[in-house]
């Protein structure tokens, strides 16, 4: 009997749309959005890893970056969750709109926060608020691995009742000792008993956690005034700081962006005219100006996201002249030598043509 074919796996890319098909409240303002594509793809990224929605919002499409908060050991969807602030125009717009039955462009996956890329055999993932997605990503995909992990896991949030995850991570927590949990609280919920660490994140804290911080591999994420803080007690119990990796669309996630490798800077006396091929628009600025700038000036049309080189979003081919560009990590070596550029940290040097 003759052996039939077996289909080759399709993975989904950013050129076919994302369905939305789950909605899922998790805690006060926060929600989690699970994805998949109309053709039934599935999906291929690294634990820790971000996508960009294009939100439908009022005024023109909006672009956020949001991290994976789903195991890429659970292919057949796509989950991010989401926490709205008081000022929010993207998340809140999605805990009000978006719902199961919705198609939405993405790109993605993209980024470098992931155990895959800092493997390790002990980890220390701390967090805040929804900072805590990437960690819940790489926790799950060790958990289904089917051996015992070795992670110390410590989030922080206002109140117990806005601990994202809590019951999923506790219940993983519950069938693998290697997972370690530890709730870091503010203040606790009215009229419910909380018999965990009140207060804030602090050397103490940690050691007490994590007695081996020293020989564990850090991953941090959550707002940057939480980050820095980490990082000042890390580095004041004499941690390795090569060990510790952060991650954050709120600010660069290092101290060290990627330096070009020539010494040419912008000048901020000098004009210069950027020329968009494809709309046949141009726009006059200051070598000091990013691309992204001439672009919005020219209304020219470019996905952004985080603006400071972290996320990919803003990813444009150059045609001629010569950029600078700082970036922090949102752009690979190969296609910077095939000529792309991200536009929010490039500086046109002299007259400069992109493919926009």
């Amino acid at each position: 009997m003759a052996a039939t074919a077996q289909p080759l796996l399709q993975f989904w890319t950013d050129n076919e749309p994302l369905e939305c098909v789950n909605f899922l409240p998790e805690a006060p303002n926060t929600a989690s959005f699970t994805f998949r594509p109309p053709s039934g793809a599935l999906f291929h990224f690294n634990a820790g890893q971000f996508v960009t929605l294009e939100l439908p919002v009022a005024g023109g499409p909006l672009h956020r970056t949001f991290t994976i908060s789903s195991s890429p050991s659970r292919p057949t969807s796509l989950t991010v969750t989401v926490k709205a602030q008081p000022d929010s125009l993207g998340t809140r717009w999605m805990l009000d709109n978006l719902r199961p039955g919705m198609r939405i462009k993405a790109l993605g996956p993209a980024g470098m926060f992931s155990n895959v890329v800092h493997p390790a055999s002990k980890y220390l993932f701390i967090s805040a608020g929804s900072g805590i997605t990437p960690m819940m990503s790489m926790t799950t995909q060790l958990y289904d691995a089917g051996s015992d992990p070795d992670i110390v896991f410590i989030n922080c949030a206002r109140r117990p009742s806005e601990i994202i995850f809590r019951e999923r991570l506790e219940h993983m927590a519950s069938r693998l000792p290697g997972i370690a949990l530890t709730w870091v609280v503010e203040e606790q919920d009215r009229y419910a008993p909380w018999t965990g660490i009140k207060g804030q994140l602090n050397q103490l804290i940690l050691g007490l956690a994590a007695p081996d911080y020293l020989e564990r591999e850090v991953f941090c994420c959550g707002p940057e005034p939480f980050m820095r803080a980490v990082r000042e007690a890390l580095t004041g119990l004499g941690f390795d700081m090569d060990h510790y990796h952060q991650e954050s669309f709120n600010a660069p996630i290092s101290d060290r962006p990627v330096e070009p490798e020539d010494d040419v800077t912008p000048d901020e006396d000098a004009a210069v005219e950027v020329t968009f091929a494809k709309s046949g628009k141009t726009a006059k600025i200051k070598e000091t100006e990013t691309l992204l700038a001439a672009a919005r000036a020219a209304g020219v049309p470019l996905p952004s996201g985080c603006t400071f080189g972290v996320c990919g979003t803003c990813k444009i081919k150059t045609k001629g002249g010569q950029v600078h560009m700082v970036h922090n990590g949102g752009i690979t070596d190969d296609e910077i030598e095939e000529g792309y550029v991200l536009a929010c940290c490039s500086n046109p040097i002299g007259d400069v043509s992109i493919d926009a």
